[in-house]
């Protein structure tokens, strides 16, 4: 695979214009950023890299998701980003949901490799789209909706922008600025791109959708409650580590745990019958059980709840 453009000069890429002096400090910054980068999911991933070197490919380089709104806490803890790009090519993203009732207990999560240039085109839309730290797109007058969240690695860094009420408040009378209004619709744009790679890269270099498999992934459990339009909800023993694990915070009745190896392996095999009111058993008493298959850059509970 031909490596990304950003790895093929260690040392002098940078972006045109910038000043011989910064470069050094730029390297730093990005290295340093790198060293919390999660590796691939594979186990060829490679480590997070010396400073001055080049981004490895299980590096997250673009990420939309949601944090707040008006919602469970569970829900937030295991909401899933829109969509997630990798260094390498990886692109992962959640797919339909049936309206089927009750639905499954695992997530459909779907993943497509595209190519590394395939992937700076990506990076450089969500530039051209306004993604970058500072950015003022101002607080419509909704409540309770979430917060759109943008996230990007540059060669500057992390760069990361919010928009809170982004569909909500489009075309409403909110009290935005004309810039504002016009920022936010490049977002908006930016996401439509996302959300149909066919069409944005070509059909032929937006590769084809898989089920994402994780090596790891999360189970925040908390008591069962019976739903009383469900009359069959058939028990299942719960295979990972023991419920309901680290607990989310005072008041909650949440905790979370997370399952690797095989014991990852156990959990989809038994979730793979499962819905989203099974109760699952474990230290003798009965959970209900919200799945979160981990992101390659995702490895604990605290990385789920650091960004709800």
């Amino acid at each position: 695979m031909t490596s990304a453009p950003w790895n093929r000069r260690r040392v002098r890429h940078v972006l045109p214009g910038m000043p011989t002096f910064a470069r050094p400090a730029v390297l730093l910054l990005t290295a340093a950023l790198l060293l919390t980068s999660a590796c691939a999911n594979t186990d060829d991933a490679a480590q997070p890299a010396a400073p001055g070197a080049s981004v490895p490919p299980g590096a997250l380089v673009l990420r939309v998701d949601y944090t707040g709104g008006f919602v469970a806490p569970a829900t937030v803890a295991t909401r899933l980003p829109m969509i997630s790009v990798y260094a390498d090519g990886r692109v992962i993203t959640e797919g339909p949901v049936t309206l089927q009732y009750p639905g499954n207990a695992l997530p459909n999560v779907l993943l497509r490799q595209i190519e590394p240039a395939a992937v700076e085109q990506l990076v450089e839309r969500a530039r051209s789209a306004g993604v970058r730290n500072g950015a003022d797109l101002g607080r419509p007058g909704i409540t309770d909706v979430p917060t759109t969240r943008f996230t990007l690695l540059t060669e500057e860094g992390l760069q990361t922008t919010e928009a809170y009420a982004l569909s909500e408040a489009a075309g409403a009378d909110t009290g935005l600025t004309e810039g504002q209004v016009r920022d936010r619709l490049l977002l908006t744009e930016l996401i439509t791109a996302l959300q149909d790679l066919p069409a944005t890269l070509g059909a032929d270099r937006a590769g084809d959708e898989v089920a994402y498999r994780p090596a790891e992934i999360a189970a925040v459990a908390g008591p069962w409650q019976p739903d009383e339009t469900v009359r069959d909800a058939p028990e299942i023993a719960w295979p990972g580590p023991e419920l309901p694990g680290t607990s989310l915070g005072d008041g909650l009745d949440l905790g979370c745990v997370t399952a690797t190896g095989q014991a990852a392996a156990d959990v989809l095999t038994a979730a793979a019958t499962a819905t989203a009111i099974t109760p699952w058993t474990s230290a003798g008493k009965k959970w209900t059980v919200h799945l979160r298959p981990l992101l390659p850059d995702e490895h604990t509970c605290a990385d789920l709840t650091a960004r709800s």
